[in-house]
């Protein structure tokens, strides 16, 4: 099943607080590991998902400029932290807080991707997060062209952490990680 053949439900899954998503890529975000609490919740097996983009999970309600923000973080091998709402095979969404690193090699190479994530804050999404992404959503769909849809995304979020004096690791952890 192709991702865009996916509709949504609006039947949201939660993580339970013990519950710990894992997932490790490669350098273009291919699937290289994901533990049994991923396969749960996107409702793939493992050969379906092994070497597939790991945005088949990709809901389409979350604003680009957040992945682009999380790819450029970790391209320059940095940490990163952000909630995530992720869609199921079956069309449920579930949202996430993930703390994404560079993987390295012996000699110092990025050489993927490790991902975590677990149960988010429902207050923090509820009234950060949500009207957040509803603007910069806003902001993407608004815009003439997909360059200029990041590029606008981009700015209200860089706006926005000058204007808080924050990065946007340090804006996660003022809202209540």
């Amino acid at each position: 099943m192709r991702k865009k053949d996916l509709s949504l439900t609006g039947n949201e899954r939660t993580l339970d607080p013990d519950d710990l998503i894992v997932t490790k890529t490669d350098l273009s975000g291919k699937i290289r590991y994901g533990n049994r609490t991923f396969y749960k919740f996107a409702g793939y097996g493992p050969s379906e998902c092994i070497g597939v983009q790991h945005n088949i999970i990709r809901h389409p309600e979350m604003p680009r400029t957040v992945f682009k923000l999380l790819w450029d973080t970790l391209k320059a091998g940095n940490e990163i932290f952000a909630y995530v709402n992720n869609r199921s095979r079956n069309g449920d969404h579930y949202w996430v807080l993930a703390h994404v690193t560079p993987s390295w090699s012996e000699t110092g190479e990025i050489i993927g991707y490790h991902s975590n994530r677990r149960a988010p804050n429902r207050a923090v999404i509820r009234e950060h997060i949500d009207p957040l992404y509803a603007t910069l959503m806003k902001i993407e769909s608004s815009s003439a062209s997909p360059k200029d849809a990041l590029a606008a995304g981009e700015k209200h979020v860089h706006d926005l952490l000058a204007s808080k004096g924050m990065s946007f690791n340090e804006l996660m952890f003022a809202l209540g990680v």
